[in-house]
């Protein structure tokens, strides 16, 4: 972890960016970088898994507690 909760993945914001010293907050040292069409699509690529297996998640508790009642 970086310690500069505003701009890292593992943080939940811009997770194309990169974390490391001199990388988040002011000590950036070029300014801030931009994802590309591909870090796009792969970030949105592992957010529809993510959304998908949640959704999972759900539906199956859901049939628990129908099952159950």
């Amino acid at each position: 972890m970086c310690g500069q909760g505003s701009c890292c993945g593992h943080h939940g914001y811009a997770p194309w960016r990169q974390c490391g010293p001199g990388v988040c907050g002011p000590g950036f040292p070029f300014g801030p970088r931009f994802p590309s069409r591909q870090e796009r699509i792969a970030w949105l690529d592992e957010y529809l898994k993510d959304l998908q297996a949640q959704a999972k998640a759900v539906e199956e508790r859901l049939a628990e507690l129908k099952a159950a009642g």
